[in-house]
């Protein structure tokens, strides 16, 4: 089957660059004086690493069904850059739990959710599970679609450096949003060639926008409670959720929202979103990035 994707990525060769950080400074809140704005976006790291982990999984799943040896070696590269994503996140969830918040139980629950509810389905028939396959492609590129948002609000997010939030932490961030955008037409592209149907991505939009948003809010109402330092004082709502993000800390609402619907026009394609220039520009300047490449 061809291509369907824009060639504008032709030349695209994905590079896992090998990052490590140093967590052993960085405050409970890193975002000084703003623990809801810290805990909204410490929801990365209770969803990551096992959402990445199964989003490796279903790639794997996915490599006998490639026809297309350029996807085939981006989807390899999008395999390599996913795991190193989900280590470092990791790695932020051990800091925390030695800071006594016990990110555990809630990362359990995802770990059930991606491992029995969106799984692999051992028993069905070679048809069955081809289309069960595909079926878990489309949500990967649904979600790949937010994390690309993410991660070019990420690498255009002055209020974060204005609040003077951790430097390590915003690195992390930013290294990994230009990841996302570098990468962002990989999953789409996979899933477009195994199943070029309209409804397919509608489906798997409808499935995994409103999962992320479900999980998000139960991520930072589990973090504010289990925070040691809060006892429970702060209770999210939206209305403090837009006033955070009109001063830069948060994407908007209305923005996610609007990200959400462009994925489902008919003519959408991921090049449209973010900029790969301006992502490999931060990743040739990243701290952790440069290090690793040394």
């Amino acid at each position: 089957m061809p291509r369907t994707a824009p060639e504008v990525h032709a030349d695209l060769v994905l590079e896992p660059r090998d990052v490590t950080f140093d967590w052993s400074g960085l405050p409970l809140h890193w975002i000084p004086d703003e623990p809801l704005a810290t805990h909204t976006i410490n929801v990365l790291h209770l969803l990551l690493p096992e959402g990445e982990r199964w989003f490796i999984k279903v790639f794997k799943d996915a490599l006998p069904l490639i026809t297309d040896e350029q996807l085939r070696e981006e989807v390899l590269g999008f395999i390599g850059q996913e795991s190193i994503h989900a280590e470092a996140h990791q790695e932020v969830l051990d800091h925390l739990l030695a800071q006594g918040l016990d990110p555990r139980p809630y990362v359990r629950q995802i770990a059930w959710l991606f491992q029995r509810v969106l799984g692999e389905k051992p028993k069905l028939g070679p048809r069955q599970r081809r289309e069960n396959i595909i079926e878990r492609v489309a949500f990967v590129a649904a979600i790949e679609h937010f994390t690309a948002f993410l991660g070019n609000w990420a690498l255009n997010s002055p209020g974060l450096d204005r609040a003077e939030a951790d430097p390590t932490m915003l690195d992390l961030l930013r290294w990994h949003g230009a990841e996302e955008v570098e990468h962002r037409s990989v999953a789409f592209d996979l899933m477009t060639h195994l199943d070029p149907g309209y409804l397919r991505r509608v489906r798997g939009m409808a499935v995994s926008g409103p999962l992320l948003v479900h999980l998000w809010v139960r991520g930072v109402r589990f973090l504010l409670a289990a925070d040691p330092t809060l006892d429970g004082r702060i209770v999210p709502t939206w209305r403090k959720a837009l006033d955070i993000s009109r001063r830069g800390l948060l994407p908007e609402p209305m923005a996610s929202l609007r990200s959400g619907l462009r994925y489902l026009r008919r003519g959408y394609h991921p090049t449209q979103e973010g900029s790969s220039a301006q992502a490999l520009s931060y990743l040739a300047s990243s701290p952790a990035a440069r290090a690793a490449a040394r």
